[in-house]
């Protein structure tokens, strides 16, 4: 638990404890160059998200991708994070963080250049998988490294808001260089910028990010392949058939459809068997869900980072379709969403050991509500300042509340050789709940296209209301304290006996 004072209290020392320096690093700078390189994780990723929505049409035009096809190339790449994070959660609890946080920032730096020299569809959707390789490796090994390393405490609330933060910032600059690239150079620059930036973070990170090979070693975590192969396989089949039934011929009576559907559910469901009843070290143990609250949290999270995803794709679609937006209006659109998220994260830091987290939530819960009911209420012509900016303001509340607060409950309530895990589970929530609730939002649109885009938008924005709303219910069942200094997971035995 860190050095002894004579005469200290124990409630002192976990209170000093909680706002020191961790002793692995050897000065502030260490510290910054450790807390960039994996805060960076959210702004790539956001990057090569919300970016690619804006430069999408020019790739379309570019590569003659047809209408059926248009949304794979965005798809293929949430899927493949989404399928593969369980996997890298387990080789960082097995390995280190370290280990794997490099190599998956190098695999989506080398990808990234791949990608900008993309030549048809085809090379493009294979690059796209790829990349997401990457992220299923960094962001659980990210969050592990940050969870294992930060005490309980005023500290790690601000590292965390720091770390939220960059998510609204990888989207802005995400939009901005999509927008630059598509208006004024090539489509293909937004991959070579986005290579740029993770060449440098995998520079940064190899010098800086303290190495937990030795230490994970000992600890003699194994891997569950069974769990792992039926895992990753049923949730790709599954996600597939759940995004491609809009566009697909006949829809879900297209015979390729509903039997993907099908053979993914009985994969998952022997997957379920396989962790809870064979294997001696399933991949999510079922006990992380015995956590006080941790049911209803994650149901709920699953709904509001839904939301989320729904709501970058059809605003920006709204914004473009509808309000006529060039790709620099979305960037100047968009701001206050980035700029407000920056703000709120880093300031919220200061304040989340003073505030319960169950009233943060659940204002975060409300702004889920507002952001989408303004686009869903918004007449036709309506005032930039009336709708729009409140939007953007409740939705960036809603997005980096929920994250930080959140991110901190998980991460404090799981023990040291599952972090790995627990960021797992925190981005295998986020990636999947976007996927497979941006597929349903597609056939909310496509199924009442007949009455008008501007309609069939505004159905999909309802849509989102009710998956706000699911969220928010269910987060009156939920309740976690300040996020205050107090002994870690693996302490708390200690502590008791």
């Amino acid at each position: 638990m860190g050095p002894d004072i004579e005469g200290e209290s124990d409630r002192a020392r976990l209170e000093r404890l909680g706002r020191e320096r961790p002793e692995l690093f050897r000065s502030l700078w260490a510290e910054i160059g450790f807390c960039f390189s994996v805060a960076m994780s959210q702004v790539l990723t956001e990057y090569f998200v919300s970016g690619f929505n804006v430069v999408l049409p020019t790739v379309v035009s570019s590569l003659d991708i047809p209408t059926a096809s248009q949304t794979w190339p965005a798809n293929a790449f949430s899927l493949v994070v989404s399928s593969f994070l369980l996997i890298f959660g387990r080789l960082a609890d097995m390995y280190g963080g370290f280990p794997v946080y490099v190599a998956g920032v190098s695999w989506l730096f080398l990808w990234s250049i791949v990608a900008g020299f993309a030549q048809n569809e085809l090379m493009l959707d294979f690059c796209r998988g790829l990349q997401g390789l990457g992220p299923a490796a960094y962001l659980p090994s990210g969050l592990m490294l940050l969870g294992s390393i930060y005490r309980p405490g005023p500290r790690k609330n601000l590292i965390f808001s720091i770390y939220g933060a960059c998510a609204p910032l990888g989207f802005f600059i995400g939009i901005f260089f999509a927008g630059v690239a598509a208006e004024f150079a090539s489509w293909r620059w937004y991959f070579f910028i986005g290579a740029i930036l993770t060449g440098i973070t995998a520079v940064i990170a190899y010098l800086t990010i303290p190495s937990d090979i030795s230490a994970r070693r000992n600890m003699g975590i194994k891997m569950d392949v069974p769990g792992s192969i039926l895992s990753s396989t049923g949730l790709i089949l599954l996600v597939f058939a759940i995004t491609d039934s809009s566009h697909a011929p006949k829809g879900w009576s297209t015979p390729y459809i509903y039997s993907l559907f099908v053979v993914g559910v009985l994969l998952l469901a022997a997957a379920v068997y396989v962790e809870g009843w064979i294997s001696d070290m399933p991949l999510l143990p079922f006990d992380m869900f015995k956590v006080p609250y941790m049911k209803p949290l994650t149901v709920a999270l699953l709904f509001s980072y839904g939301s989320l995803g729904v709501y970058l794709l059809y605003s920006t679609l709204y914004m473009t379709d509808i309000m006529g937006g060039s790709p620099m209006q979305l960037v100047a659109w968009f701001t206050p969403m980035a700029l407000g998220g920056c703000i709120i994260s880093i300031t919220g830091g200061f304040f989340l050991h003073q505030i319960p987290g169950t009233f943060l939530v659940l204002i975060a819960g409300l702004g889920w509500i507002i952001a989408a009911l303004l686009f869903a209420l918004m007449p036709l012509g309506a005032n930039y300042w009336a709708f729009t900016f409140p939007a953007m303001i409740c939705a960036t509340v809603a997005i980096d509340v929920t994250f930080t607060v959140t991110n901190i409950f998980i991460t404090t309530s799981m023990p040291l050789k599952r972090q790995g895990l627990a960021g797992a589970l925190i981005n295998q929530i986020l990636q999947l709940g976007i996927a497979v609730f941006l597929g349903l939002a597609d056939i909310v649109a496509a199924e009442t296209r007949s009455g008008g885009l501007r309609r069939s938008y505004q159905n999909v924005f309802w849509f989102e209301v009710a998956m706000a709303g699911t969220a928010f219910a269910l987060l009156l069942f939920v309740k976690i304290d300040k996020a205050e200094s107090k002994a870690t997971a693996d302490e708390v035995p200690e502590t008791e006996n």
